[in-house]
């Protein structure tokens, strides 16, 4: 019974899907932001703020760590299943709904010029990218007192597991992609 009551628990969740929340504001050097992942789109199952006080402890041990990894071989593992993951991705792209996208940016250069030349260029880029969605809001502004790059934003979505299943299934039943996992894995 209690594992009928599970399995039940578990097809509700898949069928009404997961809420993925990420909050940030940067300024200057410091960086503050929250991710939450939350079920039955009020449930927190997991968050994440920033900073935290352990990552200045795990960015010495990650300095310690580092090695080098041989990308070339991983490029040539994904170049037969270019095809699998790009149509996977056109899956995840369709289960996922988009609540809200509001992100700002501050930008600015040493040379007026040069900011208002890549404004101009980051502006073509929010014009082209707003019209998509109507819960899409990417801005800019330029800053004139040096070089800058600070910015803020509000990123809401859901995702639909079910929708999911299948095509995860498809790619992971892919002899390339499994050596691709497997290449992926044997470079840690």
């Amino acid at each position: 019974m209690i594992i009928l009551i599970i399995i039940l628990f578990i097809i509700i969740l898949l069928i009404i899907g997961i809420r993925i929340s990420l909050e940030y504001n940067k300024k200057g050097s410091e960086v503050k932001g929250c991710l939450k992942i939350l079920i039955f789109k009020k449930l927190k199952v997991y968050s994440l703020n920033w900073p935290s006080e352990d990552s200045e402890d795990e960015n010495k041990d990650d300095k310690k760590e580092s090695k080098d990894h041989d990308y070339k071989k991983i490029f040539e593992l994904a170049k037969p299943c270019f095809e699998d993951l790009k149509s996977y991705l056109k899956s995840v792209m369709k289960s996922m709904k988009i609540q809200k996208i509001q992100n700002h940016i501050i930008f600015g250069m040493d040379s007026y010029a040069d900011t208002g030349e890549y404004i101009g260029i980051i502006w073509a880029i929010c014009a082209i990218i707003n019209p998509m969605h109507e819960k899409m809001r990417i801005s800019a502004e330029p800053s004139f007192a040096g070089s800058v790059l600070d910015g803020y934003g509000e990123n809401n979505l859901e995702i639909y597991p079910l929708k999911l299943l299948v095509p995860t299934v498809k790619l992971i039943l892919n002899s390339d992609v499994r050596k691709l996992i497997r290449g992926v894995l044997d470079e840690r």
